[in-house]
């Protein structure tokens, strides 16, 4: 049994003991298709519980009655509360039979875990913003806490890779961003079709070209592995110091408490100590094989 610490946040049972692998049932409130694998789904809990609190970054255990569980970060906004919101890659058995999901089904919610991304440090700072492929979910929040309190922040960069125009994920949000006189968003696709005309290559091209203080900021990256090795490279290179850097790491997440050991990772677990590390705490784990 585990005492009712994240779990009080969703207004679960905190007289006594509750355990932490019950999950929630909640309602699905709308699913839409953002790409051709990969698809937002908004839940609502069915038992009126109200708001239901989280920080950027953090993740919750999505179960599927009768198929199976799988952490997903959370990528709706923070201030709304009462909707929560998760964008899933379609890439085996359980996402793709929620995909299947219709207005109205239930599903299973435990959470939120894990550590947030470091937003209150960000005030007064700039912010640089680095996501590849599906990381734009878990960095989406952070983007809308930044411009719920813009005037708190110094400038905001964006820079985010896709494989295609066709894959990239929230693009009318991210027009919409790209307009904005207070921020500043860069976009590119490994490979150019249809009538693409923006920047070709990968996203760590675009850590050059953007501009912020080295001096004063703090970078937050959120892709595949090799990408995020490459993409903090470039922000060393630009002065940024690793204790400034924050990455978050997916790894072999089963329970979501730190119970079954499949995502420890050297002397942490991923689940309960992360997904979001500060690089510096991070470097020696990275730099070996097979752990």
């Amino acid at each position: 049994m585990y005492k009712a610490t994240i779990l009080d946040r969703q207004n679960k049972l905190v007289d006594g003991e509750v355990s932490p692998l019950v999950p929630e049932p909640f309602k699905v409130k709308r699913i839409r298709k953002e790409t051709r694998d990969t698809f937002t789904i908004d839940l609502e809990s069915r038992n009126g519980s109200g708001k239901f609190n989280f920080e950027p970054g953090q993740f919750n255990m999505l179960y599927l009655f009768g198929v199976g569980e799988a952490p997903i970060s959370i990528s709706g906004d923070p201030g709304i509360g009462k909707t929560l919101t998760h964008t899933i890659r379609a890439v085996g058995t359980l996402t793709k039979a929620m995909q299947n999901l219709k207005k109205g089904d239930t599903i299973g919610v435990r959470g939120p875990y894990g550590e947030s991304w470091p937003v209150e440090q960000c005030k007064g700072k700039d912010v640089v913003i680095i996501a590849g492929g599906i990381g734009l979910a878990p960095l989406r929040p952070v983007l809308y806490s930044l411009l719920a309190e813009r005037e708190k922040f110094g400038k905001v960069v964006l820079l985010y890779g896709a494989r295609t125009p066709e894959d990239m994920l929230f693009r009318a949000e991210l027009e919409q961003w790209r307009v904005r006189f207070d921020q500043e968003v860069l976009v590119t696709v490994d490979r150019g079709t249809g009538n693409w005309l923006g920047n070709v290559g990968v996203v760590t091209f675009l850590v050059p070209k953007a501009t912020f203080d080295v001096n004063n900021c703090i970078g937050m990256v959120c892709g595949p592995e090799v990408m995020m090795r490459f993409a903090i490279q470039e922000l060393m290179r630009r002065g940024v110091p690793s204790g400034k850097i924050y990455l978050s790491m997916e790894r072999s997440m089963r329970c979501g408490i730190g119970h079954c050991g499949h995502c420890q990772f050297g002397h942490v677990f991923i689940c309960k100590d992360g997904p979001v590390f500060r690089y510096d705490q991070m470097i020696d784990l990275l730099r070996k094989r097979d752990i």
